[in-house]
């Protein structure tokens, strides 16, 4: 199975607000003096990851409203690369592909098991 993906500028244009994207991030991974020369340490990255993009995100914690902004699964917001931000950046986002067989990107209950067996051909 084949598919094609179209990267969108997250400086032209956003996604619609909730929606399950991929984004490319880049950023610099932490480094310390007495890191291994051969570790990622320090490096600059560009590297794809699954994300939500949300155009008004509350934080529990503080209340603060944030606009904009792109999540992860482990609750770390970026923002689209040109606006002031500190670390990772979204560059691209892509719509998530479909699931192998069908034109979904997300089944949910009782449907899987049928459409898992379809996708394997059984």
């Amino acid at each position: 199975m084949k598919t094609t993906v179209e990267w969108i500028r997250a400086d032209e244009r956003l996604p619609y607000d909730g929606a399950g994207i991929v984004a490319a991030v880049t950023g610099r991974y932490p480094g310390e003096p007495d890191d291994d020369p051969d570790s990622l340490s320090g490096q600059e990255f560009w590297l794809v990851l699954p994300m939500y993009f949300r155009r008004v995100h509350p934080v529990d914690e503080t209340g603060e409203i944030i606009e904009n902004c792109f999540y992860d699964s482990d609750g770390v917001i970026r923002f689209p690369v040109g606006r002031p931000a500190d670390g990772e950046v979204v560059t691209h986002w892509a719509e998530m592909p479909t699931l192998p067989g069908t034109d979904a990107r997300r089944i949910l209950g009782d449907d899987v098991r049928p459409a898992l067996r379809a996708a394997a051909g059984r």
